[in-house]
């Protein structure tokens, strides 16, 4: 063979070394990649699930079983359903959680009624100081529930509504950021099709209906899951407005259950797993629906 050849030969054959070195680095990449990714995911699953599990492990664990050891024994050695019979016979569950259902639902519906009307009047109205109010509904996302816990509180009692369920739902009847959610929705329908349906004689309520609802329902269903989950856990509000025990919505029910058995955490685990067993069953059965509503965008294809 010649000299050439030869040369050639040797650098088809480097060339081919430095490919094959290329693509065990990037399989080696792309590998570490992968483990990286799992690692995180299950580093984000126990931050997130672990105290879950841990507190439905305490909730069927005996009086002599260790709640505190270390590593925790997730599996009681003698399941128990005491310390939820414990729950049950020291506060009016069952009255507890239809208040707070109550108090729910009716947030989940105005919410979904008046936010879709304030966003699209706010995305498609033309109507004089429209931008000071998307400025004033953007600001009060700035400033904490506690800075206007006072005069809510007064403007309730003004009312005469201090110690009723409709004291503790009407605050929340609509909030700024349902608003904003719908507004950014609605705005995401072209004018034109709204303008379509203006020149065949619809009116704003028939725009609302068969325009613009079917558009955002999607996003409509974010906010009925958002606002059940805020009224199901908000505590300080209902604490505020409810001094009669028989009235408690579920959350302040399980804080007199946390004081009163402090000592036990068995059954204050007990009363939290009671408490979170709706938001987990609405939410599995609404998740797809939520998903759908958070990546759909203003017009289906």
């Amino acid at each position: 063979m010649s000299a050439p050849a030869i040369d050639r030969a040797q650098g088809a054959a480097h060339t081919h070394n430095q490919v094959s070195k290329k693509k065990q680095s990037a399989r080696s990449k792309e590998r570490w990649g992968t483990v990286g990714r799992y690692v995180l995911l299950l580093l984000m699953f126990v931050i997130s699930v672990g105290p879950f599990i841990l507190q439905l492990s305490n909730a069927f664990k005996g009086p002599y079983e260790n709640i505190y050891a270390f590593p925790p024994q997730l599996i009681p050695q003698d399941p128990t359903f005491e310390n939820f019979a414990e729950v049950s016979r020291n506060i009016p569950i069952l009255s507890y959680t239809w208040h707070s259902l109550y108090v729910a639902v009716l947030m989940v519906v105005t919410n979904i009624i008046f936010a879709t009307m304030a966003g699209y009047a706010l995305a498609v109205m033309k109507f004089r100081g429209k931008v000071i109010i998307i400025a004033l509904i953007l600001s009060t996302l700035l400033l904490p529930g506690e800075v206007t816990l006072t005069s809510q509180y007064l403007t309730i009692k003004s009312l005469g509504l201090a110690d009723t369920l409709v004291g503790v739902f009407l605050p929340t009847a609509v909030t700024a950021i349902n608003v904003l959610l719908m507004w950014t929705a609605t705005r995401a329908i072209p004018l034109a099709i709204l303008d379509a349906a203006t020149i065949d004689g619809a009116n704003t309520f028939q725009r609302l209906r068969y325009v613009v609802w079917p558009n955002v329902k999607g996003m409509a269903a974010v906010v009925g899951l958002m606002s059940f989950i805020q009224a199901w856990d908000d505590f300080l509000w209902p604490l505020v407005v409810l001094s009669s025990p028989e009235k408690y919505t579920l959350t302040v029910g399980m804080q007199y259950l946390s004081s009163s058995f402090g000592t036990n955490p068995r059954v204050v685990a007990a009363g939290t797993i009671v408490a979170l067993i709706p938001i987990v069953i609405l939410f599995a059965f609404t998740q797809k629906f939520f998903f759908r509503g958070v990546e759909s965008g203003g017009v289906k294809g």
